[in-house]
């Protein structure tokens, strides 16, 4: 945001526009309401008392995102189909009670490190590290309270330019994990913020420190539908990857880096994702669909934490028209095509979420790196700066 001419910062405790209180559907109430950038209201109570809000950022064409500062968690993403009707493209729950009761990643921040590390070891400078083994032998996504069961600190701030040009809303929010947290050494200042701007793009940023070597790898887990219901296997999928890394049967990368040309993980030319999904392939029967790491084609140096965005993937939902793209700083993008979703988790509405119902585009460093020497490095130190960005772009055609 360094071009922003204003940016007026609230403190939760004071004076902060309550649009709407004690509305059970955020998203919804927010498109009947006068253009305000930034609302807030009451999302519930956690078990040990702790009240937790919920943020509405709305942009000037009617777009909404709602996020609450439990996880860091997107909650709702309202954006226009083809004919102008606004829908909730994001997988979720109507309360807090949802997300408490650990359900996959929906809309969280995770972290410290994204994705899989193996057999929850690394070694760091001559010292090994055991961290919480939460997904069969591994460690996944941060372990058992990571990033996305915490209460993050929020400013909410209204922007009258921004980089992009025009005015947004943002939302910046910040978590301090201490040292030794879920095992990982250092105590780590963590700050993802959220810009709603008014070209129906949602900017994701994140800047994190630490006083000592620690893995970090952030992301943020969406689970997407761009026709809001049903399976997602008829959206058609770009992937800017001629390269990805396969697993072994824990779904750990082997380390190689092999051309996706000629296999069912050749999305450079957009294809449904529903194609070729139960190919015979033991990478597929490994993580049964999609669940892999792809490597994005950039000019740039990986480890360099370059600030150049590429086009990661872009999406079209052919019966709404929606268009999600999404760009990124980060080397990799892990696409899950909803494989362990089971019709047992009742989500929006009263409704179950099926067998792929979903799917996510995490961008992010790739899994096991510190096991991984030949992957990009994903060790910050102190006097760095973990400094990368997301952006989730919507359209129609």
């Amino acid at each position: 945001m360094k071009n922003a001419a204003r940016a007026t910062s609230f403190a939760l405790a004071g004076g902060l526009v309550v649009l709407l209180a004690a509305c059970a559907d955020p998203a919804q109430e927010a498109t009947n309401v006068a253009v305000e950038r930034v609302a807030s209201a009451p999302f519930g109570v956690l078990p040990d008392g702790r009240a937790v809000t919920a943020y509405t950022l709305r942009n000037a064409g009617g777009m909404v995102v709602v996020a609450i500062d439990y996880g860091a968690i997107i909650t709702h993403l309202r954006v226009p189909d083809a004919a102008g009707e606004f829908g909730d493209v994001a997988l979720g729950f109507d309360s807090l009670d949802g997300y408490v009761a650990d359900p996959p990643y929906f809309g969280a921040v995770v972290g410290r490190y994204g994705n899989r590390i193996a057999a929850g070891r690394f070694t760091l400078d001559g010292t090994e590290y055991e961290l919480a083994t939460n997904n069969g032998p591994n460690h996944l996504h941060g372990g058992v309270v990571g990033f996305d069961k915490v209460l993050w600190a929020v400013e909410v701030i209204e922007l009258d330019d921004n980089d992009e040009g025009g005015p947004a809303g943002a939302l910046r929010m910040t978590y301090v994990s201490p040292d030794g947290d879920e095992g990982y050494p250092g105590t780590v200042t963590a700050q993802v913020t959220y810009t709603l701007r008014d070209d129906n793009a949602l900017a994701i940023d994140y800047a994190i420190t630490t006083d000592a070597p620690t893995p970090v790898n952030v992301t943020q887990h969406t689970y997407f539908n761009l026709a809001t219901s049903g399976d997602v296997l008829a959206h058609e999928l770009t992937l800017n990857a001629d390269h990805y890394t396969p697993v072994d049967s824990t779904l750990i990368p082997t380390g190689e880096i092999v051309p996706v040309a000629d296999t069912p993980f050749d999305f450079t030319i957009a294809k449904p994702i529903g194609r070729e999904i139960s190919a015979d392939n033991e990478q597929l029967a490994f993580g049964g669909g999609y669940d892999h790491n792809f490597v994005l084609n950039r000019d740039v140096d990986a480890d360099a934490m370059d600030r150049a965005l590429v086009l990661a993937a872009k999406v079209f939902d052919p019966g709404s028209g929606r268009v999600l793209e999404v760009l990124t700083t980060e080397p990799g993008v892990q696409f899950y095509s909803g494989n362990f979703l089971d019709g047992t988790i009742t989500g929006k509405n009263g409704g179950p979420y099926e067998h792929r119902s979903g799917f996510c585009l995490e961008t992010q460093h790739y899994p096991d790196s510190p096991n991984q020497p030949s992957f990009p490095s994903t060790i910050l130190r102190p006097g760095e700066v973990y400094d990368s960005r997301t952006v989730f772009r919507f359209s129609v055609r």
